[in-house]
């Protein structure tokens, strides 16, 4: 028997008065999948995502994240994702150290289990050295490794990383999907938003979204297919300019 969908979307909507930010879309994730959701700026990516997380009402349709609804059980919701931004993750002002158990507290870890998680993260990520340097001190490329590890450190059912990569260098890129992989090989789902195309690549399963709406859904490969081109950079473009 397969698993049941993890995320699962039936015409979910999201209008800001008489804009529609998010129109009707529908769509599964399965346990442990790489799912990229792109769009370009404006499409309704993180807009969704906030539905999805819990931190925004939908308008009309209808979801469930780690099988919970997303209209009646958002703080049930918020206790089984995990969720990283370029934008915020960590705490300048707290040590390597410190924020892992800053974040092992919010997620409601036992101090036990923050003792040991920390030691193994630390020596995980080769950042034994650095435990105790404040975050705004250590090189960018170490900080999203960091924050994406803390992302998962209460062992969620799914993780949402938003922009997980952005402003870092290529091998850094690299590093960080190998983390992505690990994750998803050990059954947590990684649902991912990127600009990057060569990263969509790496994802099992991509969306992609214009004006609001999923324009496309499928495996790499065979949106490269069925959009008769040799990139993922390619289809992005047909689709953005209404090409077909």
């Amino acid at each position: 028997m397969p698993s049941p969908p993890v995320i699962q979307a039936e015409n979910l909507t999201k209008r800001f008065g008489n804009f529609t930010a998010v129109d009707a879309i529908s769509f599964e994730v399965g346990k442990g999948e790489i799912f990229g959701f792109l769009g370009a700026n404006g499409a309704g990516k993180t807009t969704a995502i906030k539905m999805l997380c819990g931190l925004s009402n939908p308008t009309s349709g209808s979801a469930t994240v780690a099988g919970f609804d997303i209209f009646k059980q958002q703080e049930k919701i918020k206790k089984h994702i995990g969720y990283m931004s370029q934008r915020f993750s960590l705490y300048d002002d707290l040590t390597v150290r410190e924020n892992i158990r800053f974040y092992g507290g919010i997620y409601g870890l036992s101090r036990l289990k923050i003792i040991e998680k920390t030691e193994q993260l630390l020596k995980k990520l080769n950042m034994e050295e650095i435990s105790n340097k404040l975050i705004r001190d250590i090189p960018l490329g170490w900080k999203q490794k960091l924050a994406f590890s803390i992302a998962v450190l209460h062992e969620p059912e799914i993780v949402f990383l938003d922009e997980p990569t952005s402003g870092v260098d290529p091998v850094t890129r690299r590093q960080f999907w190998d983390l992505i992989y690990e994750t998803a090989a050990n059954g947590i789902t990684a649902f991912v938003t990127t600009h990057y195309m060569d990263e969509a690549e790496y994802c099992d399963r991509i969306s992609i979204m214009v004006d609001g709406k999923i324009k496309a859904l499928n495996t790499p490969s065979l949106l490269k297919k069925s959009f008769d081109t040799a990139s993922m950079d390619e289809v992005f473009v047909k689709l953005a300019r209404g090409g077909d």
